[in-house]
């Protein structure tokens, strides 16, 4: 009966803890389309943001230097601090992802928003169930990723649409193969946690994993969005 109580305790705990990395995901998520639809309605920002390289490539160097920090440097800040970085720069990529609705018709963006929710849940399922261990997979999609970004800088000098599309495509497979991942690892850092861990620390863990998931969506979706978005005229 004691052991039967303390597995149940322990499934409580891990669902809570997984529940809570998806709810700081949504959160993100949610502030980055309501920021960027927001500034895609004010031509006053975007003249700001995108009329001007240094405020636009500020704005990219800020993300990146966040998402660092709170990577790297999650085990030396609060809660609190943790929190509130990972909802900046919900904020920032919102202002910065504000050019896709200029770019793209509101349908094609909605339906992709879709197709990659329904991807990305397929993918977080899987990596939640399966009994395999994704770790080697892990490493073979990070190895991907980073041939992904060399040839991106390479494709913008060269401005090849047939480059775009191919990496398009790469990007979505790498993507699906980081969520499967991310969603497992989340899941073992769950099980793993101790009884009567702080709280300020499960936050904590939470807010790395709600940042690792929400980069795999926004990526697959962009790379999706590459593939089936319609163009404005």
């Amino acid at each position: 009966m004691e052991l039967l109580e303390k597995r149940t305790q322990t499934a409580v705990m891990v669902n809570s803890f997984i529940q809570s990395v998806y709810n700081w995901m949504a959160v993100g998520l949610a502030l980055t389309g309501l920021v960027a639809y927001f500034v895609s309605a004010s031509q006053t920002l975007l003249m700001i943001i995108f009329g001007n390289s240094f405020v636009f490539f500020g704005l990219m160097i800020a993300e990146l230097a966040l998402v660092m920090f709170i990577s790297a440097g999650i085990n030396k800040i609060n809660a609190s601090t943790a929190t509130f970085m990972f909802m900046l720069y919900s904020a920032l990529n919102g202002v910065t992802l504000s050019a896709i609705f200029l770019a793209y018709t509101m349908s094609s963006i909605a339906s992709t928003f879709f197709i990659t929710a329904a991807t990305f849940g397929a993918c977080s399922v899987y990596g939640m169930v399966t009994k395999k261990d994704l770790t080697s997979l892990g490493s073979f999609m990070f190895m991907g990723l980073i041939g992904i970004v060399i040839a991106s800088v390479v494709n913008l000098f060269i401005r090849s649409s047939a480059m775009t599309m191919i990496i398009s495509y790469i990007g979505v497979f790498v993507f699906i193969g980081l969520t499967a991942y991310d969603t497992q690892k989340i899941k073992m850092m769950a099980v793993s946690q101790p009884e009567g861990l702080d709280g300020d620390v499960v936050r904590k863990g939470a807010i790395i994993g709600a940042l690792e998931l929400y980069l795999d969506f926004i990526n697959m979706f962009l790379f999706l969005l590459r593939i089936f978005g319609g163009k404005r005229d």
